[in-house]
């Protein structure tokens, strides 16, 4: 039996940023609800997404925009560190296998139509 570790994410993009030979993508995911007064009220989860391939790097780089929804699927991985203290540090990486950006297809059939 195979066994793996997935995510999936379907949110707005924060920030863009590269680290290193790889681009990193926050994403926020917003779990809003109504409040007692029935207001909704917005509470997003933001995680960081990385992406190792080099096309797909050089895609969003030259696509995706913050405010784009996007949809990224991948694998998860518990990372740790030393930190200065001498402690160790946990985190996770969120490997994206597959990203895309449902708002550069808006986009991109907006245009078409004008």
């Amino acid at each position: 039996m195979r066994t793996f570790a997935e995510f999936q994410i379907i949110g707005r993009v924060g920030k863009i940023k590269e680290v290193g030979s790889t681009l990193r993508v926050s994403i926020a995911a917003d779990y809003g609800r109504k409040n007692d007064q029935g207001e909704y009220e917005s509470n997003p989860y933001w995680n960081e997404v990385t992406l190792f391939n080099e096309n797909v790097q050089k895609w969003a780089k030259e696509n995706v925009q913050p405010g784009d929804i996007v949809h990224a699927r991948g694998t998860m991985r518990q990372t740790q560190w030393e930190n200065s203290d001498g402690g160790t540090e946990y985190g996770m990486t969120l490997a994206a296998e597959s990203f895309d950006d449902f708002s550069h297809d808006e986009r991109r059939r907006a245009a078409k139509s004008e």
